[in-house]
């Protein structure tokens, strides 16, 4: 198996898929296009319907409505055993009775390839998930992340056009989660295959992924690079599900320049950010604005006449790495999340609770939203 990279060949072709059952639409006139080679994530809360989804793709659900082709075919009523997918599931699917060696030429065995060459394959597909050697043990003796591989080794065993990962990760602790990270971005590289994995963890998509898919209520909200979700959502939910963020409503008044103006109640100031403004004049808009990207400080900033809120820190959270200050603006309105990195190993903090605080940030920080 050898890399084949990523290009703008479509590998995966949705349309119009729909899944229903009875009034119920779990999947709901879904358009997607997965390119050869890519690592692709489809996100969202539980109930969103990515699994079915997936479930779709690999054949264990038929569609109500719509197309599913791989690789120019069309598949939306092909059996999952004749289909050039392979599927990585959440349990892992281990059998604890087999061998590790026969648990990943288990497909090639059924498939009539003879037991030498399957062994052969077998061995090939373990010393590539980093399990030479371990193909006479029995699944007991392993670890969750060296079961997780297993089946992974079973799956790519038969050179799948598409391999399809089912919440790979999340019986896995912490710790094992982010090791697992990295070993399935290079695997994934390793092999060229298209990979589609399905996680409710923003952290597991946003690090593993070339796209995201962000799913909410049956249908596909946005479809972008990790960096182009986190930086300019086109959605108040894809802003609220991807990372933590402030929203801010107000009123959008005329900008040019390229810049949205928006009056905010409680904030004195206009808001203004560097955006080519498709919202109506007098519309409704929000503020996504990353908590990172806020500044805090004792003293008002230099350009105070705009983007600058005055407030009272009213909680406190520290995470480690960074600590999160809860500030309540004035006349009793929401609280805006600020976050500031813990550069230096000192257990003083530059304020804490009541301390009255100016914030602010620059017009390129945010983005005005109209939904």
């Amino acid at each position: 198996m050898s890399a084949i990279g990523t290009d703008d060949t479509p590998i995966i072709e949705i349309s119009g898929l729909s899944k229903r059952y009875g009034p119920i639409s779990a999947v709901d006139s879904v358009d997607l296009t997965i390119r050869r080679g890519e690592f692709f994530a489809l996100l969202g809360p539980s109930g969103c319907g990515k699994t079915t989804l997936l479930r779709m793709l690999a054949g264990l659900e038929l569609p109500t409505e719509g197309t599913i082709r791989i690789d120019g075919q069309d598949m939306s009523m092909v059996p999952a055993n004749r289909r050039p997918v392979n599927m990585v599931f959440q349990s892992y699917a281990v059998f604890p009775h087999m061998s590790v060696r026969d648990n990943v030429a288990y497909g090639l065995r059924v498939d009539g390839v003879p037991k030498s060459d399957a062994w052969e394959q077998a061995e090939e597909a373990l010393n590539l998930v980093k399990l030479g050697g371990y193909g006479p043990r029995r699944p007991d003796q392993l670890s969750g992340g060296q079961r997780q591989r297993v089946a992974l080794a079973r799956a790519l065993v038969k050179r799948p056009k598409v391999l399809l990962l089912d919440e790979p990760l999340s019986a896995l602790d912490a710790k094992l989660r982010e090791q697992m990270r990295l070993e399935l971005v290079n695997l994934q590289e390793s092999v060229g295959i298209t990979f589609v994995v399905v996680t409710h963890d923003q952290g597991e998509a946003l690090s593993m992924a070339d796209r995201i898919a962000v799913m909410d209520h049956g249908r596909v909200q946005q479809t972008a690079p990790p960096a182009e979700l986190y930086e300019f959502p086109q959605t108040k939910f894809v802003a609220d599900f991807i990372g933590s963020v402030n929203l801010i409503e107000g009123r959008v008044q005329a900008g040019g320049n390229g810049q949205v103006r928006l009056l905010a109640p409680g904030v004195p100031v206009p808001v203004e950010i560097e955006q080519e403004n498709g919202l109506p004049e007098g519309s409704t808009g929000w503020l996504a604005l990353r908590p990172e990207k806020v500044d805090i400080s004792n003293d008002p900033p230099a350009d105070a006449a705009r983007n600058t809120v005055m407030g009272t820190v009213e909680e406190i959270t520290y995470l480690g790495e960074v600590s999160i200050f809860h500030v309540r603006l004035d006349d009793e309105h929401p609280l805006i999340k600020v976050a500031i990195a813990n550069v230096d190993r000192v257990t003083r903090r530059p304020f804490t609770w009541g301390d009255r605080v100016h914030l602010s940030w620059t017009p390129t920080c945010g983005i005005v939203l109209s939904q």
